[in-house]
């Protein structure tokens, strides 16, 4: 935006507003020390001197311009004194101070150089048209060297932020590639990243990251690969930090519905362990709380050993006919689980109580003594402890006193 508005001021007048440069300069940090709390250290010591200088260079800009005759004024700011400003935001964003509190500071800093050289220009007899104009061009003229302020603030964050994502998402790869803890912990810090006591693994949808972002306290890492898993395209795997007991329990809540799973809470450095655990909650189609699941997850570990398994401890029900072999599957899995107490069997297969003691006279015939054999109920127990399918024994109507 170039300045546009007239102005001519007499040499005396630009002389003494020179003159009064280094005690501006002084004045307008001591006044954003007071009056921005984020500077009230920052600007004691070589910083402070930084500052002052950098606004009597700016000001001294400022003068050049407002010196020059001519019919009017359409120069910007000098490169060296945009530039400066631009070089000034950076360095405010990498020290960790807001845009808010530089614009505050810029603002603060107004209407300092105005107080100050406004009574110089009155003193110095300038008319009222011409203060005024004078104004317009001191607030434009700053104007624009804090809108470079800003362009360089945000840029600083935009670069530093890019820079820190990246090594947030390698240190994320670290964790899951199976990587030392020396070279973890090397990534965290070179990401500048606090080690949380605890980590979980969250599959989750990406459309559905943010609604769990909102959910979560600390800095949760994201990581880029896909899990691998079927249908895997479009999820997104996050580490978030330190969630146990109620925090576990409001994460689960903000994933109900939304398609996700949650691994255990692990010691950071192992949190691969819950990444693969919640890897297989989602395979198995189990639910969102992976730790809901552990019997599940324990008797589907190893598939070919558990067919071995069922096929041994039930082939005394080989040459029995397909639907017959199946409700006697059903049965004995619940007289298993219910430890024998026929009433609570036949309350789960929704059947009389004495088509239970005609079904387990069955069972008896062709187990023998084995269904009184601890190991071959630790067995079956293993063996049966999920169901392969729905049942087939309910409501079936079958006679208790038919031979099957």
């Amino acid at each position: 935006m170039a300045l546009q508005p007239e102005l001519r001021l007499g040499a005396g007048t630009i002389s003494d507003l020179r003159n009064i440069l280094p005690g501006v300069a002084e004045r307008t940090v001591s006044a954003i020390t007071d009056a921005v709390p984020s500077y009230s250290d920052a600007l004691s010591g070589p910083m402070g001197e930084t500052i002052r200088q950098a606004v009597e260079l700016a000001l001294g800009g400022f003068i050049s311009l407002a010196g020059r005759s001519g019919a009017g004024l359409a120069q910007t700011p000098t490169a060296p004194a945009v530039d400066g400003a631009y070089q000034l935001g950076r360095g405010e964003a990498r020290s960790g101070r807001s845009v808010d509190a530089l614009l505050s500071a810029y603002r603060i800093g107004a209407q300092v150089a105005w107080r100050e050289m406004s009574a110089t220009a009155v003193r110095n007899q300038v008319d009222a048209d011409t203060l005024a104009r004078f104004a317009e061009l001191v607030f434009a003229y700053i104007d624009e060297l804090s809108a470079s302020s800003v362009a360089g603030h945000n840029d600083e964050l935009a670069t530093s932020g890019r820079v820190r994502h990246r090594l947030l998402e390698r240190l994320a790869a670290h964790l899951l590639d199976g990587s030392t803890p020396e070279a973890v912990e090397a990534a965290a810090e070179r990401a500048d990243w606090s080690a949380p006591e605890t980590l979980t693994a969250v599959i989750v949808p990406e459309s559905q990251v943010r609604a769990v972002f909102n959910a979560i306290v600390g800095e949760t890492l994201q990581s880029t690969e896909t899990p691998p898993v079927e249908g895997g395209e479009g999820l997104v795997l996050l580490l978030v930090p330190n969630v146990h007991g109620r925090s576990r329990r409001t994460l689960l809540k903000a994933l109900e519905g939304l398609g996700a799973v949650a691994g255990p809470a692990r010691p950071w450095l192992d949190v691969r362990s819950s990444y693969d655990r919640a890897l297989r909650v989602r395979v198995l189609d189990l639910g969102t709380d992976s730790e809901e699941h552990l019997a599940e997850l324990v008797l589907t570990a190893d598939e070919s050993a558990m067919a071995d398994l069922r096929a041994r401890v039930l082939s005394p029900l080989e040459g029995l006919s397909a639907t017959s072999a199946e409700k006697l599957t059903e049965t004995l899995r619940s007289w298993v689980l219910h430890h024998g107490r026929r009433d609570a069997v036949a309350a789960d297969l929704f059947v009389h109580a004495q088509t239970v003691r005609y079904r387990l006279g069955q069972l008896r015939e062709l187990f023998g003594d084995r269904l009184e054999d601890p190991r071959t109920i630790l067995e079956l127990t293993l063996a049966l402890g999920l169901p392969t399918g729905p049942g087939s024994g309910a409501g079936d109507g079958e006679d208790p006193q038919k031979s099957e």
